[in-house]
């Protein structure tokens, strides 16, 4: 495995620019949601030119859309095809799901951009654009690490399905549509920023809405009204002592260095019409953490009884109303025993010659997808910066993006097994 390790890093090494030239030209395909394609048949075409089975398709259906953890702002998905390309293997070996989503978040304040966003400009070892940490570089990464086993021959003993997909961004709908479509496995990898530390464990994530009634009354007469403004306060401090409760309960290690593992965020407030009357609506919105090894339902049972709790007369004759909307992630887990983290633990240490840092997510992912509904439990590692994912400038660090394919290339050899080697053709 050691000549084989260094036959690797030399096969990157050589390759390195046109994995580099193939990521800036997925960079410079704008694909935020709705226009994903082009982008998309850049990865369908190199599939294919490295002799995998490729499966390209818009996802819809009933089946789909009606499925209980289906969640976009859409119905309709002309224009986004998920991507699958398949690398079959020669039996007796366990399958491997490397999956990636290709959408981006939009680029926002383009003045906060020192070039433009999807340049894919090279400079100093970086390369920069939207999407070029979540994920485009990760994405790369597993690409490269399977075309490199390919082109030096070697026969895997399990299948490797790579996925890039879409909506990961909305909710993960692209995942759960090539879960449905039949795509599962053992195990998977999912190369989302981590900053090539390794997520065992991902937290979920809800979205919500708090309306908050009040009495409309004019402001020279305030008292006689009942201000949903002032009365909304107290829901906030509700959910402030929810959170602090819920996660003093957290003693798990891998949280150790997160301050907050599963935050509650108050994200909007919207209320009053007019600086002279008594506000009598008040709409919270926010996003609510949901631990790996938790029930969605539990969690929203949680902010249920939070709500209903409140010591306010006027809250209990008016209670919050609470309404679950919008985009969801399910959490997930692998155990840290699992023979894919001991595979990737031990491919990480031949490549960087240090021990990985392993932590829990602080954000949900598509892994609870493949582990709830898909059965394939997955890890979270990738090369990508946490800090500049959805960032002006966002960048990720090329050679990372290359020591990660090394470390996949290995783990995924060590995961299917081999079924033998032979010459390599033309390189």
């Amino acid at each position: 495995m050691s000549r084989m390790k260094d036959t690797i890093k030399q096969w990157m090494q050589e390759h390195r620019e046109e994995a580099v030239h193939f990521l800036q030209q997925v960079v410079q395909a704008p694909s935020i949601q709705g226009n994903e394609a082009d982008a998309q048949k850049l990865v369908a075409d190199k599939l294919a030119a490295m002799g995998l089975e490729v499966d390209m398709w818009e996802p819809g259906g009933e089946e789909l859309i009606h499925h209980s953890y289906f969640c976009s702002p859409r119905t309709v998905f002309s224009g986004s095809p998920n991507v699958v390309g398949i690398w079959r293997g020669e039996g007796g070996g366990k399958s491997l799901i490397l999956n990636g989503h290709i959408d981006v978040v939009p680029s926002g304040d383009r003045e906060q951009w020192e070039d433009d966003p999807f340049s894919g400009k090279i400079e100093d070892g970086k390369m920069y654009g939207r999407g070029v940490t979540d994920m485009k570089g990760g994405n790369i990464a597993m690409l490269y690490a399977v075309e490199c086993l390919k082109q030096l021959g070697i026969r895997l003993k399990g299948d490797v399905v790579f996925q890039s997909v879409v909506e990961e961004e909305s909710g993960g709908s692209g995942t759960l549509a090539a879960i449905l479509r039949g795509y599962k496995a053992d195990a998977a990898l999912i190369p989302e920023p981590t900053g090539m530390k390794i997520f065992p464990k991902q937290q979920g994530s809800m979205w919500f809405r708090i309306k908050v009634k009040g009495r409309s009354a004019h402001g020279g007469t305030r008292y006689e009204g009942v201000s949903a403004i002032e009365k909304s306060m107290l829901v906030v401090d509700a959910v402030r002592k929810l959170e602090t409760e819920r996660n003093e309960k957290i003693s798990d290690p891998l949280y150790q260095n997160i301050p907050i593992p599963i935050p509650i965020n108050i994200g909007s407030i919207h209320g009053g019409e007019w600086p002279s009357s008594v506000p009598d609506l008040v709409e919270l919105q926010g996003r609510m953490g949901v631990a790996p090894e938790e029930e969605m339902e539990d969690a929203k049972r949680a902010m249920e009884k939070a709500l209903s709790s409140l010591e306010d007369d006027w809250l209990k004759e008016h209670p919050p109303v609470l309404e679950w909307f919008g985009a969801q992630w399910v959490p997930g887990m692998i155990e840290p025993d699992h023979e894919l983290m001991n595979r990737l633990i031990h491919a990480y240490r031949s490549v960087r010659g240090e021990e990985p840092l392993i932590e829990a997510s602080p954000w949900g992912t598509d892994g609870g997808l493949l582990a709830k509904v898909g059965g394939t439990p997955a890890i979270v590692f990738g090369p990508g910066i946490t800090g500049m994912a959805h960032y002006p400038n966002e960048y990720i660090e090329l050679d990372k993006v290359v020591e990660c394919a090394e470390i996949i290339a290995l783990t995924i050899m060590q995961w299917c097994g081999v079924a033998g080697e032979k010459k390599a053709g033309a390189i």
